[in-house]
């Protein structure tokens, strides 16, 4: 700076005019710029060429990953030879949603009409779609199968085993208070659990009964007992680590499906329909309890004798509902007409017929509400029973065995102790 002041002061300005000059037209330059037109500010053509060149190397490339995602969705299954070097592959649009929703609609009234016989007999929910719950219950019904034949994948076991066992698994739950559905629960998977073994000892038998019943009342009730109070009550037979063993293998076996529809689910539903009044209160017992607990009486009953493992749950307790109602009821309630349930009805008949005999009452339960009583099960003198029934049915049934205790089998406390 102290230079160029000094040549300045020396007479020497023009060399500081031509700076100047040249740093205004720096300064006009942007104004005269926006003044020219669009033309004059086009790039050069060699970038204008680059460009095109970068743009259409894009498309290609674009276009050979297209070309190479349709070869790989789409392979010709035919040679050349047949099909001329042209592949007789059709690419189909994708049909709308509102087509798609209209062939669901049509598919779901073909599936209801054809593959299930009785509609539905639940009234119209304010929760949900009373079809829809519908058929979720019939699917659970079949999913979770069946069978009598059980006991011949077991050389050791006979049927009247299985009663001796359900008989003290019912004495069991009414000494602990425990609800029906939870000895329902534990007849289930005492039944789906034998079908997936082979050659059971007898032995075993009581593990996997109070096993079955163990993981039921954790399922079912609020407070379960103790895993120490399951293994009380076999007196010494069962420990509470071959209880927990057991459950473990019982779980897998049954691959943890545990929510099965249950014979006396079934019937509670079947009287809540038939005497439902008042819709919105539809999950509320509107039945009467004395009834209940007869046609739950017949049912215990039944279900000790393995040949009530060829009906379905909801045939047993519709069956059931009709020896104590009438065939228009069971129609109301479960959709199921006589053609679908004679059969069980007149296999029912005998027990029927001692269940008379015996008179049935609410028992008192401590620290259990009184609308809830009728859903703890009680047990009775079943064994006596259904030894009734089998010997007036003889004549039709022959060589069916009598549900008499072999010694060591199953060696529970007596009733008394169980405090």
């Amino acid at each position: 700076m102290l230079f160029l002041w000094s040549r300045w002061r020396s007479g020497n300005p023009k060399k500081m005019s031509r700076r100047s000059s040249r740093l205004q037209a720096k300064q006009q330059q942007p104004l005269s710029c926006q003044e020219e037109s669009p033309q004059e500010l086009q790039a050069p053509e060699h970038l204008q060429t680059r460009k095109r060149r970068t743009a259409e190397e894009i498309k290609k490339r674009e276009d050979g990953k297209i070309a190479k995602k349709h070869q790989y969705e789409i392979k010709s299954c035919w040679p050349p030879t047949i099909t001329g070097g042209i592949s007789p592959c059709i690419i189909i649009e994708t049909p709308h949603k509102e087509s798609v929703t209209t062939d669901f609609s049509r598919f779901k009234k073909y599936r209801f009409r054809n593959f299930f016989i009785n509609p539905s007999p639940l009234p119209e929910l304010n929760w949900g779609n009373s079809k829809d719950v519908w058929l979720n219950i019939l699917k659970k019904e079949n999913r979770y199968a069946h069978c009598k034949h059980f006991t011949s994948l077991h050389s050791s076991l006979q049927p009247h085993m299985r009663s001796i066992l359900l008989d003290w698994l019912l004495e069991v739950c009414e000494v602990y208070a425990l609800h029906r559905e939870t000895f329902y629960l534990a007849q289930d998977f005492f039944d789906r659990f034998m079908l997936t073994q082979k050659n059971i000892n007898k032995s075993m038998l009581q593990l996997i009964g109070i096993t079955s019943l163990f993981i039921a009342s954790k399922l079912e009730e609020i407070y379960a007992p103790k895993i120490q109070e399951f293994a009380y009550v076999t007196d010494g037979a069962c420990s509470e680590d071959d209880i927990i063993r057991m459950e473990l293998i019982m779980l897998k076996a049954l691959k943890w499906e545990l929510c099965p529809v249950t014979i006396i689910s079934w019937l509670n539903l079947y009287l809540q329909v038939d005497a439902l009044k008042d819709v919105p209160k539809v999950l509320l017992p509107q039945y009467s309890q004395e009834k209940f607990i007869q046609i739950a009486q017949l049912l215990d009953l039944c279900i000790l004798d393995v040949n009530s493992l060829d009906f379905q749950y909801r045939t047993l307790a519709a069956a059931a509902l009709c020896h104590y109602t009438s065939i228009e009821v069971v129609k109301k309630a479960s959709g199921l007409d006589w053609d679908s349930i004679s059969e069980c009805v007149e296999w029912m008949v005998p027990f029927a017929n001692v269940t008379r005999k015996v008179p049935v009452k609410l028992k008192n339960f401590k620290k259990v509400a009184v609308e809830d009583r009728h859903n703890i099960q009680t047990h009775t003198s079943y064994l006596d029973m259904l030894e009734e029934v089998n010997s007036g049915a003889a004549s039709t049934a022959p060589g069916q065995l009598s549900p008499v205790s072999t010694g060591g089998i199953i060696t529970p406390p007596k009733s008394t102790e169980k405090k």
